[in-house]
């Protein structure tokens, strides 16, 4: 019968306490809400701004500074090129020197004026086909000095006739009057052999080269007027 009775007390308490709870929530988000925001005032005219090169205040970042390099221009390349240099023209070749431009002698010469590379040819000596050889007959000399008004200098001999061994198939060139010409042709061993034979004891003048086997592999007629 108790609990009856105040059971209605008891609620009429919760009512009232929630009632003033919402009307305190009210009021207060009346309060917030009524609150006008506050507006930050722009810088006036004439203030730097932040990190413009101002004066920074405290605790402000320091403001990178950006440095522009230099143009470097290029030096421009000059229109007008130099006069080119005229050619100096190209010397003219010697003229091919006579056999007694070299040095001659004016008597039978010595050991040592005797030309080592040189010698007059008389007589050529066959032998037998297997041995693939001739046998030149020769003699060494030197070129004498000749007279001024002569043809040209003559070739000078000394000593005894040798033999020299001749490959038959060695490089031969000749000139007048083994050939019509001035200047050297190629011909055959035979074709040396067979106008040696026909004119022995000439004398014609040839430059040599012996080869490893002792031999002579070139042989070249030298030109006399």
């Amino acid at each position: 019968m108790n609990a009856d009775r105040l059971r209605p007390a008891v609620l009429a308490l919760a009512a009232g306490a929630l009632a003033a709870v919402l009307t305190g929530c009210q009021q207060g988000g009346a309060a917030a809400g009524g609150a006008a925001p506050s507006t930050t005032a722009a810088p006036a005219a004439g203030t730097a701004a932040p990190g413009s090169g101002g004066d920074a205040g405290p605790g402000a970042a320091p403001t990178a500074v950006h440095t522009v390099a230099p143009v470097v221009k290029k030096p421009v390349a000059a229109t007008t090129s130099a006069p080119a240099s005229t050619p100096a023209s190209a010397p003219k070749p010697a003229p091919k020197p006579t056999p007694a431009d070299a040095g001659c002698v004016d008597s039978t010469p010595g050991p040592d004026e005797v030309d080592p590379h040189e010698f007059a040819l008389y007589r050529i000596e066959e032998l037998d086909g297997s041995t693939g050889k001739v046998n030149l007959v020769v003699q060494h000399g030197a070129w004498g000095c000749g007279a001024p008004d002569s043809d040209g200098a003559p070739f000078v001999v000394t000593g005894e006739e040798s033999r020299w061994a001749l490959d038959q198939a060695a490089y031969v060139t000749a000139t007048n009057p083994i050939v019509t010409s001035t200047e050297n042709q190629r011909i055959g061993v035979q074709e040396l052999i067979d106008w040696v034979k026909a004119h022995p004891d000439s004398g014609l003048v040839f430059r040599y080269q012996v080869g490893d086997d002792g031999a002579i592999h070139r042989l070249e007629e030298v030109f006399t007027p």
